[in-house]
């Protein structure tokens, strides 16, 4: 006979995608939860081939008790005598007990949407999903609390082991296991009630917190999770603090609180560790969507430095490749700083080796010349440079040189940096083709190496231009808000509900950066001026345009051009990828974006964080 007293559970949907009612927010608060504690006795320890002869449940929200469940179960196979001695259950007494056929409705109904509870939780659930499934009935889709998996990360220092019974008579519990289901529900609720308060003291208020907290690395800097305690649920920027309140590292998060806390468990960043023994304290400032709380991470390593950020910080790493034009016979140059107007500029790039890397590309195409002497009228000096007797580079300082024939080779390298890519790359291509046709392999890898560096360059360089001159640009994405950029430049952001935050982002004192002038985190925009046609991008601006293309590349699917002075388009044809095949399939496979000239992801040494 089934016995359920003072059941509250609502039916459980039959849902043939095995679907579940799950809870809007994670972040619920924990005495508003409703826990169901499952306790199974069975004739052994498989779920394949024994069978269970006893359900005990009870449910519990708020540490009261809405209601029990319990019965025996028929399993229609033989007690072994073992199993009687341990639990007290006859074969006697299932046989005349319901089949688990008539068990299983009424146990769903009374489980409904509830955090499903169980001490070794696994083997009940597993014992009720076979069951389930021998029936063509799909599995439980419950969030499930393991109480011994959080006996291991809360109290293993203070008993000897994390058996039911052991922690029962360390802690005293009300309810004491005896093998029979019910009571050992019962144990099992009181003890996760022991659990939650010791949880509490670590900052776990909310379901998210609990259902992280046994994968939780069990390291010294455990006790510092109560730093998140007062975190939102809401997009922004974290910093982490040390004992002198200088900032640490600063990241972003579309949920401030789950990123934060992650640290303490599912990051295994090399440096997570060190960063946690030094830091002291979190600040954070809430932002409106994604992309703003992406754009204030940049901004404030920009001006802040903190020295566990990696990226971010390398803006003194950007170089720039000009095509000299004012100079007589023009070459290409590597520079910090992209000099007076005149010049044809493509940057910045991330590194000069990457600039040097693309301007290897060109110069393979065009033999453009490459000594750094200054050319004169009559310029003449005793032997030629090195390139030039190679033969790899047009250069007069060895004699006369054709004027007008230089200058079409530079007039082919303006075109093919800006219109006609393909002036450049097909070259490329071809070269490539010819030396691996002649097995010359690490010829062409090498050639395939200064094709992408350029392919990436002038990506890069159209993607950031065409955000610089797109004027004014309004973007929303349907359940993230929206925004609005002024030449390329975030100057107002709005979450789902229209809702902005204030210009003068009053949360600077809270979170410790008075010292930081608001401009510089929320430009005005009557400050911004639109540059003029060949304008070079600042350094400073680049990782902060990078960051908006990338956002509204990610979105362009769903996303809904508001206004556009320009627009976004571009007439420039398609530009090939040089990536290997395999890697362009792993990057697929991953769910990565297509390649689009963008380098592709490296090692742990340029991740982004410490």
């Amino acid at each position: 006979m089934i016995g359920v007293v003072g059941a509250t559970g609502r039916a459980r949907p039959d849902r043939a995608d095995g679907g579940q009612r799950r809870f809007d927010d994670l972040g619920t608060a924990l005495h508003q939860v409703t826990f169901c504690v499952i306790d199974l006795e069975t004739t052994g320890a498989s779920a394949n081939d024994c069978e269970i002869t006893e359900v005990g449940a009870v449910k519990l929200r708020g540490g009261e008790v809405l209601g029990t469940f319990q019965t025996l179960v028929n399993p229609g196979s033989p007690i072994p005598p073992a199993i009687t001695v341990l639990t007290g259950i006859t074969e006697s007494m299932v046989a005349p007990a319901p089949r688990i056929d008539a068990v299983l409705p009424s146990l769903l109904e009374f489980v409904g949407d509830a955090v499903i509870v169980g001490h070794n939780v696994r083997f009940d659930v597993g014992f009720l999903d076979a069951a389930l499934q021998r029936r063509d009935r799909p599995r439980l889709a419950n969030r499930r609390v393991d109480t011994c998996a959080l006996a291991r990360r809360l109290v293993r220092d203070e008993v000897p082991n994390c058996k039911l019974g052991t922690l029962a008579d360390r802690f005293r519990l009300p309810n004491r296991p005896s093998h029979r289901a019910l009571d050992d529900a019962l144990a099992t609720g009181d003890l996760l009630h022991v659990l939650l308060e010791r949880a509490g003291s670590l900052g776990v208020t909310g379901l998210d917190d609990l259902l992280a907290l046994p994968s939780m690395s069990n390291h010294a800097q455990a006790q510092k999770l109560k730093l998140t305690t007062d975190l939102p649920r809401a997009p922004g920027v974290y910093l982490f603090r040390d004992r002198e309140q200088r900032v640490l590292y600063v990241g972003k998060a579309t949920d401030l609180r789950a990123r934060v806390r992650s640290y303490f468990s599912s990051d295994d960043r090399r440096k997570v560790g060190q960063l946690l023994r030094e830091a002291q304290g979190v600040d954070h400032l809430v932002c409106a969507n994604a992309l703003e709380a992406a754009v204030l991470e940049q901004r404030l390593i920009h001006a802040l430095q903190p020295r566990f950020n990696r990226q971010g910080r390398d803006a003194a790493r950007h170089r720039y490749l000009k095509l000299t034009r004012r100079e007589r016979f023009p070459r290409l140059s590597v520079a910090k700083v992209p000099g007076p107007g005149g010049d044809l500029v493509l940057g910045p790039l991330p590194s000069a080796a990457e600039a040097r890397r693309v301007a290897e590309a060109i110069e393979t195409v065009v033999p453009l010349r490459r000594c750094t002497a200054r050319i004169g009228p009559a310029t003449r000096r005793a032997a030629p440079c090195t390139a030039a007797q190679l033969g790899v580079a047009t250069c007069p300082c060895a004699g006369t040189v054709d004027e007008a024939a230089y200058d079409a080779l530079v007039a082919a390298v303006v075109s093919g940096l800006t219109d006609r890519p393909g002036l450049l790359l097909e070259p490329l291509a071809e070269r490539m083709r010819t030396l691996a046709a002649a097995r010359r392999f690490e010829e062409a890898g090498a050639v395939r190496e200064r094709a992408e560096a350029l392919t990436r360059a002038l990506d890069r360089q159209r993607r950031l231009d065409r955000l610089r001159h797109g004027g004014r640009v309004v973007v929303e994405v349907p359940g993230e808000g929206g925004a609005e950029l002024l030449h390329g430049v975030l100057v107002r952001a709005w979450g789902p509900d229209g809702a902005a935050v204030p210009t003068a982002l009053p949360g600077l004192e809270g979170a410790g950066l008075a010292g930081i002038d608001p401009g510089t985190l929320r430009p005005d925009a009557a400050a911004l001026t639109a540059p003029e046609p060949g304008d070079p991008v600042p350094r400073e601006l680049a990782d902060e345009l990078g960051v908006v293309a990338r956002w509204l590349e990610e979105r362009a699917g769903r996303a809904r051009l508001v206004h556009a002075d320009v627009g976004l388009a571009t007439p420039l044809p398609r530009l090939p990828s040089f990536r290997p095949r395999n890697e362009v399939r792993t990057r697929r496979d991953r769910g990565a974006a297509p390649a689009s000239g963008r380098p592709p992801p490296r090692r742990s040494r340029d991740r982004r964080a410490a």
